[in-house]
C-alpha cells in the first residue's frame, strides 16, 4: 500500500491539529477514510467542503475510489478561501 503525505490547509489544519501526516492507502477515498477515522469531529464536518489536489492535480468531481495514490505522493486537503 503507498505511503502518502496528507497535508491541511486553513480550517482542515485547524481541525486536524497538525499540518501534515502520513497515511498508507491505495486510493484518495481510502486515505480519508484514514483520516475520518483518525481526526473524528469537526475534520470529518470541513471535509465535506474541500476540495483535493492529488500530486499537484486537481480531483475535481472525480470519485475518490478511482483516484489512486502512488508512493510518495501528496493529497493536499483544501477547504473553501474566502474571497475571489
Amino acid at each position: 500500500m503507498p505511503k502518502v503525505t496528507v497535508r491541511y490547509w486553513a480550517a482542515a489544519k485547524a481541525a486536524a491539529g497538525v499540518a501534515e501526516e502520513p497515511h498508507e492507502a491505495d486510493t484518495l477515498a481510502g486515505a480519508l477514510a484514514d483520516v475520518r477515522a483518525l481526526h473524528p469531529g469537526e475534520l470529518t464536518r470541513v471535509l465535506q467542503r474541500c476540495s483535493f489536489l492529488v500530486d499537484g492535480d486537481p480531483v475535481g468531481t472525480r470519485a475518490h475510489e478511482t483516484v489512486r495514490l502512488a508512493e510518495g505522493g501528496t493529497v493536499e486537503v483544501l477547504p473553501p478561501f474566502a474571497g475571489g
